[in-house]
């Protein structure tokens, strides 16, 4: 296959609706796109040339494997070590802490000159221009994904989602909709994870939001149907933009009327 340029990714992107000035939470499969000529760090300065310095790029840096084993995090490790891994899981470091599972391009990223990553210990967001501070700043344990989180800030923003080469499941800004809806079954969930207080590592516990997004992949299928997402290719991946407000206020509906618990 062809490599692809950073030339070709700026001229994809803006096919599909992205545009200078943009708040615009980015989900990326590098893989999907083919051999990029210079990897994530290419992907990475087309999105910054997309959106241009009065924009904004958030991206999910999540590291959910600090998080208690019980959870299913640790699959690998048998029952009788979880305590072993409760007292000595390293407490979250915005700026070492890697992601879990998020992509290349999400790793660089939260790495990346400029860029504020927020507080969460497992389901951190990272931002790039404009908002970022705004985006990433706050974000507390209990709320995840809710109004007043990275993902409930991109609402008030009227941001936008880019799909590079994943589908719904990966779109985090269904959680929103997860926090705002009212369903059967919903409720909340203590977790845990290894956090700094006053200079010292504690295994925190919180509650939140239960979710899981096994159906994430059929909201996005029946939005599509609305004609609000703009489409556009580039190697192997398939590029989808979407504003965010028609995603979670569809999702919402959806929802509410779809879920049985």
């Amino acid at each position: 296959m062809k490599p692809v340029t950073k030339e070709e990714l700026v001229q994809a992107f803006q096919d599909t609706g992205a545009q200078k000035g943009e708040t615009l939470m980015v989900h990326t499969s590098l893989g999907s796109l083919g051999y990029v000529c210079g990897g994530a760090q290419t992907v990475i300065e087309a999105l910054i040339e997309t959106v241009g310095k009065e924009g904004t790029i958030m991206m999910p840096t999540q590291s959910w494997k600090n998080l208690d084993p019980v959870d299913g995090v640790h699959w690998t490790v048998e029952e009788e070590y979880w305590d072993m891994i409760r007292e000595n899981w390293p407490a979250y470091n915005k700026r070492i802490t890697p992601t879990n599972t998020m992509g290349a391009v999400a790793e660089l990223f939260r790495i990346w000159p400029g860029t504020c990553r927020s507080d969460h210990p497992a389901r951190s967001v990272a931002a790039w221009g404009k908002y970022a501070e705004y985006l990433t700043e706050d974000h507390d344990l209990s709320n995840i994904f809710g109004d007043g989180s990275p993902i409930g800030k991109l609402y008030e923003l009227d941001g936008s989602v880019l799909l590079i080469g994943v589908g719904y499941d990966k779109n985090t800004s269904l959680h929103l909709a997860d926090a705002r809806a009212d369903y059967p079954g919903k409720h909340l969930v203590t977790e845990h994870s290894a956090v700094l207080e006053d200079g010292k590592r504690v295994w925190k516990e919180y509650e939140t939001l239960y979710v899981d997004g096994e159906d994430f992949d059929a909201i996005g299928t029946a939005f599509e149907t609305t004609g609000k997402v703009r489409y556009g290719s580039l190697g192997n991946a398939r590029l989808r933009h979407m504003r965010q407000r028609d995603l979670v206020d569809f999702a919402v509906q959806w929802i509410e009327k779809n879920r049985r618990g």
